[in-house]
């Protein structure tokens, strides 16, 4: 190769490193963390029956018995925040999105609000739902299809979207009681039942206080 033909390419090689360099500070210059690193658990716990969870193609799937898994890493502690999740459900597959929640050892989490996951399983609560709280009759997702769902959290406000459309608006009453309330905390994945497989990936967090 010439020699001037070599110190260009040197440069172009160079650009290009350089280029790869930027791009994952230029993502992280909008706000948004990756929270889940596609292979491994690190930054995550879960509490009762570890075997309902495993990692496949760059996704959590869920499927065994009642078992959740919490993000326990450095950003968990969350008030007011966006979160991006992309969900794909086997038909006839229940699984959940909690939010403002506490780490427990077992059973369903009690603190903070569970955003729906389902299609077409059996429960009429339907997916981006707050469950009991904001109930969605039908669901704005297919089974077997990927859909990003998106939680925002502001000061009493919630807005839940599913590809980007707008399925929950809900401000929380001030006089709200009880556990199932915004206060702050961290997010937990639900493996509902061993009849359903739910895959959680690209999972995001935006901080926004």
């Amino acid at each position: 190769m010439p020699p001037m033909r070599f110190g260009l390419s040197l440069v172009m090689c160079a650009l290009a490193v350089c280029a790869g360099v930027v791009r994952p500070a230029a993502a992280e210059d909008d706000g948004w963390i990756t929270i889940f690193d596609g292979s491994t658990y690190e930054g995550w716990k879960i509490n009762e029956t570890p075997e309902s969870w495993k990692i496949e193609d760059g996704a959590f799937v869920a499927n065994g018995t009642r078992s959740h898994l919490f993000y326990v890493g450095e950003h968990a502690e969350l008030k007011n925040f966006e979160l991006k999740i992309e969900v794909m459900t086997a038909p006839g597959s229940n699984g959940g999105i909690f939010f403002h929640t506490k780490y427990q050892d077992d059973g369903w989490p009690a603190w903070g609000y569970e955003s729906q996951v389902n299609n077409t399983q059996g429960d009429p609560q339907k997916t981006a739902g707050l469950y009991n709280t904001v109930k969605v009759l039908e669901a704005p997702a297919e089974d077997n299809k990927w859909w990003t769902q998106h939680i925002i959290v502001e000061g009493r406000h919630v807005i839940v979207k599913v590809d980007d459309k707008v399925v929950v608006d809900f401000t929380e009453p001030e006089d709200r009681e009880g556990t199932v309330r915004l206060s702050e905390g961290t997010i937990a994945l639900q493996a509902h039942d061993p009849g359903s497989t739910v895959r959680y990936r690209n999972i995001r967090i935006k901080p926004l206080d």
